[in-house]
């Protein structure tokens, strides 16, 4: 398979020795206790997600089989076991990522009632949520994803305060799905408060900040109500978005190395 961004053969591998290199550096990371926790830990478990050549998520139908390779290898294991409750939720994201959106509904939920029933951080069960509503939201079950959403950024604003990145993420899939059910107005209300935040925070070409300003641009035109004025906001905010963006990709590709194939 190939699913990644690497360039030429460097791409290219089998799905079972993707599999098998990520169990042995997460076995390795655990018998050596840094597994949680810690970077090195962190980077290990990675590699059941990221290629660890050109350090993109694999996308497609590759992240599906090794969620479903990462879930067998530790489904043995007692369910509060925190290796097979991560497995749990790789094998979600696994199936998220490659499409298989009824099945992730059900991993999730699971995985959620799990994490509550455990005592997960807050901070776990609000990502996991975070996963749920968009799992809703692909089905086009957008006000029960609109319900989680809400109670997620209720919950990371508590924990993190306005300017943490979870917090302005969280802003970010709020503000999509209110516009998936024009509620307009209320998009709009909170970007016009939340994206001075995100660029003086994240910076203007990070790409949340980006998909913010394109949102509110997207609700400025696509509202009934809009104005003249509202129009050529829109338009002023769309091209500089553009124009930002394609500044930020040329600093990338200059920057980024080329691969041998």
């Amino acid at each position: 398979m190939r699913m990644c961004s690497c360039r030429g053969t460097a791409g290219f591998a089998h799905v079972s020795c993707l599999a098998e290199q990520a169990k042995i550096l997460a076995a390795e990371a655990e018998e050596n206790n840094y597994l949680f926790g810690t970077e090195r830990g962190n980077s290990n478990w990675t590699r059941w997600h990221t290629c660890s050549l050109c350090k993109q998520e694999y996308h497609g139908v590759v992240p599906c089989a090794l969620g479903w390779a990462c879930w067998k290898t530790y489904v043995g294991r007692p369910e509060e076991d925190q290796v097979r409750m991560m497995a749990t939720g790789q094998l979600g994201n696994g199936l998220l990522v490659g499409h298989q959106y009824e099945a992730a509904l059900l991993v999730k939920e699971a995985e959620l009632s799990m994490a509550r029933r455990l005592g997960a951080s807050e901070r776990r069960l609000l990502d996991i949520q975070s996963n749920l509503s968009t799992a809703y939201g692909q089905l086009g079950r957008l006000e029960q994803s609109l319900r989680i959403q809400r109670d997620v950024y209720s919950g990371w604003l508590k924990l993190n305060g306005e300017e943490h990145r979870s917090t302005l993420v969280a802003v970010l899939n709020y503000a999509l799905t209110l516009t998936d059910l024009q509620r307009f107005e209320e998009v709009k209300s909170l970007l016009r408060k939340t994206i001075p935040v995100a660029r003086r925070v994240l910076g203007e070409s990070n790409d949340v900040t980006l998909k913010m300003r394109l949102n509110y641009a997207i609700t400025l035109y696509k509202d009934d109500g809009a104005t003249l004025d509202n129009l050529r906001e829109a338009v002023e905010t769309l091209k500089d978005t553009e124009r930002i963006a394609r500044l930020s990709q040329a600093k990338l590709a200059a920057r980024e190395p080329l691969r041998c194939a």
